[in-house]
């Protein structure tokens, strides 16, 4: 069975939303998605540079995990770590899920740049990550 780890990374590097599907409870092998998706980081600010396109593709590989990532308008980086390559898949993910970001920056109540904690949110991206990845 396939783990995907769904991270949103705001603009200075901090961490404002994460997800793992199906979920885990093994918290070793979670820290390190995160360490691996972190660490591609700089290859993701190399690759905004580089392309108008906002969804970046498979931008790094670390064993069987590859990384593929999205980048927002206003540089809030959307980052998947999968062992699957089902492009169609993960790009159709990362839209849906933009379309909720945005509807999360549209929400008076929420300062931007700072973790996300609505359960609604949560619930959706739930939905959305059991529709493209089980």
């Amino acid at each position: 069975m396939s783990i995907y780890t769904f991270l949103i990374i705001g603009k200075n590097d901090n961490p404002l939303y994460e997800i793992e599907f199906p979920v885990n409870t093994q918290k070793k092998e979670t820290y390190a998605h995160q360490y691996i998706a972190h660490g591609s980081l700089d290859i993701v600010e190399e690759y905004v540079w580089k392309t108008n396109n906002m969804y970046l593709k498979i931008i790094d590989k670390f064993n069987k995990n590859h990384i593929s990532s999205f980048v927002t308008a206003g540089h809030i980086k959307f980052m998947l770590l999968h062992e699957k390559k089902d492009e169609d898949a993960i790009k159709n993910f990362f839209v849906d899920v933009h379309d909720l970001y945005l509807k999360i920056l549209l929400n008076p109540f929420y300062e931007y740049n700072k973790p996300i904690t609505s359960t609604a949110f949560d619930a959706r991206v739930r939905k959305i990550g059991t529709k493209y990845f089980s």
